[in-house]
């Protein structure tokens, strides 16, 4: 049994209430750590050792700043397989996905913003008429709080606490009290980064203690937060009669758009890497398959040929391509949304069960790839995040079709279009709604280019520049020098 801490002002300790919540093993459903169940007390005493290494911290060179955050990326990298171990046992996800993508991108997220900070330039505005000059300071905003989801752990809590780190604030960060280990792990490779003690404190729990308790509290200046629509919205509600800042990065309903002309053999793989990876706990997963009508039939059988390919199950096996969802709760989730898609008509061609895996794995939380189709555009399933192994294939004919099909959705975050006419592409690219267009491609990420969606799929963009921006705040000087 391992017991996790929390990490306030540089030290690991329990919970001021000495509560912990349990930790299971998605791939067993086995017991195998408690998290702390950290609530007010915690955040106060977190704000607290922020407050004392604010100064510390902003007052550092961006030279010094990003050294530290190199020195953490190099950890991570030199970790590079213990990580992985964890983040696989941790969520389910198989471990060469662990290994290539999720640990992989944390190390470039610190090395990415340790670099721009170095970079990152204000702005100047003359004015000879009167003989003045404008120029803009960007100054940290203080005390942040960074709150990560479950599915991509290190990832995506990365992705936030390392710009904010860079722009020179004191982070205060709760990782999923269902995937605690990695950000535990990280807190042990900052000190020996030397990081200054407060500058990053890590506090785990449950959303409606230690969470609430981060957007409640006064010294906190601004939440950046990725997960849920709902816990999003609840997020908006608390902050914004404080006017703290929020990015809230939240679901999404992506549409996968297959014209006859694409490169075939290409957005066949990449549709089921699309529609599967991390078992679909990917708001940009492309879960709605929509295939032009004169190929569609070939299309499905050649999905539902490679998706039964899929290796399904221990996610410590380098052979395993899916493995486990990450909790009980959600597995029953999907399969609920499975049922469902059958009641509203739907006609399962592949999936659609509990796959059944070797006695040790027989209490996991596993879902089989499944792929629906006949089902209307309008229907809950089609409508609803699911965020599992569970995509809908639909044919369409014309454009506007089309459009309205992608478009009928409340999210607004990623969409995939695939056909060989640059002209198609760009208009489609246009109208489509959705922060995020790729085209000819998926989960192809540059990391100065700015990551948000509209609609129900979040405020604000994180990324590059603009993460950089939401974690200061701009200041103007005017200054005349003429009479």
């Amino acid at each position: 049994m391992i017991r996790i801490e929390n990490f306030i002002n540089g030290l690991h300790l329990p919970p001021r209430v000495n509560s912990y919540l349990p930790c299971y093993e998605p791939a067993t459903g086995a017991l195998y750590a408690e998290v702390p169940d950290s609530g007010p007390e915690d955040v106060d005493l977190a704000v607290l050792a922020a407050e004392q290494a604010l100064l510390i911290w902003s007052g550092m060179s961006q030279a010094q700043r990003h050294d530290i955050l190199m020195n953490l990326s190099y950890l991570i990298k030199e970790n590079l397989n213990k990580l992985a171990q964890a983040e696989s046992r941790d969520t389910g996800k198989p471990i060469k996905l662990a290994k290539q993508v999720d640990i992989p991108r944390a190390v470039d997220n610190f090395k990415f913003f340790a670099s721009s900070i170095m970079h990152f330039a204000s702005e100047s505005h003359h004015m000879p008429g009167v003989q003045a000059i404008n120029y803009t300071l960007r100054q940290p905003l203080g005390i942040v709080a960074c709150i990560s989801p479950w599915n991509l752990p290190l990832y995506l809590l990365s992705w936030k606490i390392a710009p904010a780190l860079a722009a020179g604030n004191v982070v205060i960060a709760k990782p999923s009290e269902v995937t605690p280990m990695t950000a535990y792990l990280l807190s042990k490779l900052c000190k020996e980064a030397g990081l200054p003690p407060g500058v990053l404190n890590i506090i785990h729990g449950a959303g409606p203690r230690a969470g609430q308790a981060l957007v409640e509290h006064p010294k906190i200046k601004a939440i950046s937060f990725t997960g849920g629509t709902a816990t999003g919205r609840r997020i908006a509600k608390i902050a914004a009669p404080q006017l703290k800042k929020i990015s809230l990065e939240l679901g999404g309903k992506n549409p996968n758009i297959i014209f006859a002309d694409c490169d075939y053999d290409k957005a066949l793989s990449t549709a089921v890497k699309a529609a599967y990876s991390n078992q679909g706990q990917i708001c940009l997963c492309g879960s709605r398959i929509f295939i032009e009508r004169s190929f569609y039939d070939r299309f499905k059988a050649d999905f539902v040929e490679k998706v039964s390919r899929l290796r399904i199950g221990d996610p410590s096996k380098a052979s395993t391509q899916v493995g486990a969802l990450t909790s009980a709760s959600h597995r029953d989730k999907v399969l609920a949304y499975i049922e469902l898609a059958i009641q509203e008509g739907g006609h399962v061609i592949c999936g659609g069960e509990v796959p059944s895996l070797p006695s040790q794995m027989s209490n996991g939380y596993y879902v089989a790839p499944t792929a629906i189709e006949n089902l209307s555009f309008d229907c809950r399933t089609n409508q609803e995040e699911i965020f599992g192994p569970v995509v809908t294939l639909t044919p369409f004919d014309t454009e506007e079709e089309l459009l309205l099909y992608a478009n009928s959705v409340s999210y607004g975050l990623s969409a995939t279009i695939w056909t060989a006419d640059v002209s198609r592409a760009h208009r489609l690219a246009e109208k489509v709604d959705a922060g995020i267009i790729w085209v000819n491609c998926w989960l192809l990420r540059d990391l100065r280019t700015p990551f948000g969606g509209m609609k129900d799929s979040g405020v604000g963009r994180e990324g590059g520049l603009e993460a950089m921006r939401f974690f200061t705040e701009p200041k103007n000087v005017c200054i005349q020098y003429g009479a």
